[in-house]
């Protein structure tokens, strides 16, 4: 089935029913546990995570390995069968992202990735050490233009 939103965001979106991603238990400190991934053009770095229940809720997400060449996901045994991957290729990963005006604030949150396989969602405790909540996406990017030679 189909869905469409007024999103407050993107203004009004139809969302293929094959598009739809349920969440069965949420995501972390949001509401609503239908979504579907919004690109503002093919090829976009960045997504947002779309709400179909609240047309104001919408979140930055992004592929990890993109700009982490060491993320890893790990998951307990327990967890793994609750959500039923038991590997990495059954998934796609997405993590949230932190917004800020000055980019070198702008951070990724690695210790609570988004996992999506068959259409359901699950936001999990990553177990992988040295996953940070705030890893900086774009550490070491200069912010300062480049001087131009007189």
């Amino acid at each position: 089935m189909n869905h469409t939103i007024e999103s407050t965001r993107f203004g009004k979106l139809e969302i293929a029913g094959e598009a739809v991603i349920e969440f069965p238990d949420g995501l972390i400190g949001m509401g609503g546990t239908r979504f579907t991934l919004v690109a503002r053009e093919e090829g976009d770095a960045f997504y947002w995570l779309h709400s179909l229940d609240d047309p104001a809720l919408a979140i930055p997400v992004t592929n990890p390995f993109q700009f982490f060449a060491d993320f890893a996901v790990e998951l307990s045994d327990g967890e793994a069968d609750r959500i039923e991957i038991h590997d990495a290729a059954e998934a796609d990963v997405y993590v949230t992202v932190r917004a800020s005006e000055e980019l070198e604030d702008v951070a990724a949150n690695l210790l609570a990735p988004i996992l999506i396989s068959r259409g359901r969602g699950w936001q999990i405790i990553n177990e992988a050490p040295g996953m940070p909540v705030r890893a900086p996406l774009f550490a070491g990017v200069s912010t300062q233009l480049p001087v131009e030679a007189a």
